[in-house]
């Protein structure tokens, strides 16, 4: 444990920081799961609303510095084909 005050309040900080992180990932999973479920029921247009609510978390993802650029990219290409094969 860190024994100088700066480095305390930077651990503080960073816990507060991993966990929201951590919550906005499970978060990104779930919509990317309830995707790929609609579409193996094959419905079209829940697919398509839930693909949306899924592209802007991915995005956010970008922006917020969780995940890299090239990583939502394939993402997102991964389930636009996923949709259009319904």
């Amino acid at each position: 444990m860190a024994n100088i005050k700066g480095q305390m309040k930077r651990n503080l900080t960073n816990e507060k920081r991993r966990l929201a992180n951590a919550s906005f990932r499970s978060g990104l999973k779930s919509a990317i799961k309830q995707v790929e479920l609609s579409v193996s029921e094959s419905n079209k247009e829940q697919a398509q609303k839930l693909l949306d609510v899924a592209f802007k978390k991915l995005d956010k993802s970008v922006s917020k510095g969780i995940h890299h650029k090239n990583y939502v990219a394939r993402q997102k290409s991964r389930l636009s084909k996923l949709v259009n094969s319904i």
